[in-house]
């Protein structure tokens, strides 16, 4: 049977005439910065993923980067930072002038490991960023268990709607932080949140995110006294997002649990159909672990391979899928390789993680005929 070439990318939102309607409204009222659908979006989020408080910003770097201002990191301070994530869980760290110290990954899940990070952990050290990578939860209690009173900040970038043993990712730690880029399960186009449970960091957070200002500009503009403007008694930043975002946001989070739903019947579809391709480990999943699934992605082992990892990007690229590297191990790019004078082998599970993971093809708009095209394109590589 003749197989027709199909072609793939890596993502595409999952996006269309309800979201299209729903920034209408903020375009037709003329609130278009921060207001109205922002909160209403912080508060489905903060209830969905079981916190008090969510803050929307940005972006998910702007979310790390308040996170860490709100805990004080200052010269001086270290923060450690998993060796195999994407380049801003690091870069936050040095935004405050304190020290990213690294520590190794799990090459099964890709996430913190834990024998590692117990090694580093230094009387200078003030935060943890463990990352919840491709959607899959950091074994938490794990963490804790070696971090003691040190503050946990989640990176959920990848993880909204993930969990752990019954709890959202989010409310893990004393802070967390989710990225909506169009990669990820649901989107603003760019923007962040910020959950927590503590009432005085959310307060500061969100004085922050409006340049230090003690009244929100909703609270400005809808006031009864228009002549009063906020006080400004600590630096801030305007990492506010727009109500335009947030609009599309609301839309997409009501589809949070179908889109995970979905993406985690095509995860086992792809489970039971590449089980057998020696040089493929699948995703493994704990029990008591809810994967989010904003990436699938296997790890390649060229010991048994035909072809090297890189190769086998190649040929299905020719084939008309799209495929990426999990992401990169920042201590191999040569910013912090120089800065720190790391080498690649001293992290060597990042290394291999940033050498031979693949991430496949995962998204809401995917067809079952694009799935089982994947699928034949990686058994046919002989």
């Amino acid at each position: 049977m003749e197989v027709v070439k199909r072609n793939i990318p890596i993502s595409l939102p999952h996006t269309g005439e309800e979201e299209w309607l729903a920034a209408k409204e903020p375009i037709m009222s003329g609130w278009l910065t921060a207001g109205p659908k922002v909160r209403e979006f912080e508060e489905i989020f903060a209830k969905r993923h079981g916190v008090k408080h969510a803050m929307a910003v940005t972006s998910a770097t702007t979310a790390l980067h308040l996170a860490l201002v709100a805990l004080g990191i200052k010269e001086g301070d270290e923060v450690i930072v998993p060796a195999f994530t994407w380049i801003s869980t690091a870069n936050v760290v040095l935004y405050c002038n304190a020290k990213v110290v690294f520590v190794d990954v799990d090459r099964t899940t890709f996430n913190i490991d834990v024998a590692d990070l117990k090694k580093k952990i230094t009387s200078k050290t003030k935060a943890i960023i463990p990352v919840h990578l491709f959607g899959l939860c950091a074994d938490i209690d794990a963490v804790k268990a070696v971090a003691g009173n040190i503050p946990l900040i989640e990176d959920g970038a990848c993880a909204a709607g993930a969990g752990y043993k019954g709890k959202p990712a989010g409310s893990l730690g004393t802070l967390g932080c989710f990225s909506f880029h169009p990669r990820k399960s649901v989107t603003t186009g760019e923007g962040g949140m910020i959950t927590t449970n503590d009432d005085k960091l959310a307060e500061l957070i969100s004085n922050l995110r409006n340049h230090g200002a003690s009244v929100s500009e909703e609270q400005r503009h809808h006031g009864p006294k228009p002549y009063i403007l906020p006080e400004f008694n600590m630096l801030g930043y305007n990492y506010r997002m727009t109500d335009l975002q947030a609009a599309v946001g609301i839309v997409q989070l009501k589809k949070l649990d179908i889109f995970i739903d979905e993406r985690e019947q095509w995860a086992k579809f792809y489970n039971e159909q590449l089980k057998d391709i020696v040089w493929i480990k699948i995703p493994e999943v704990k029990e008591n672990y809810k994967h989010g699934w904003q990436s699938y992605v296997v790890y390649i082992d060229e010991k048994k391979s035909p072809l090297k990892r890189n190769e086998i990007m190649e040929k299905l690229q020719q084939m008309g899928i799209s495929t990426r590297p999990g992401t990169h191990a920042p201590h191999m790019l040569g910013f912090y390789a120089e800065k720190y004078d790391i080498k690649a082998d001293d992290f060597p599970g990042a290394k291999d993680c940033n050498n031979y993971s693949m991430s496949i093809p995962l998204f809401n708009k995917m067809t079952k005929e694009d799935y089982e095209y994947v699928v034949y394109a990686l058994k046919s590589i002989k």
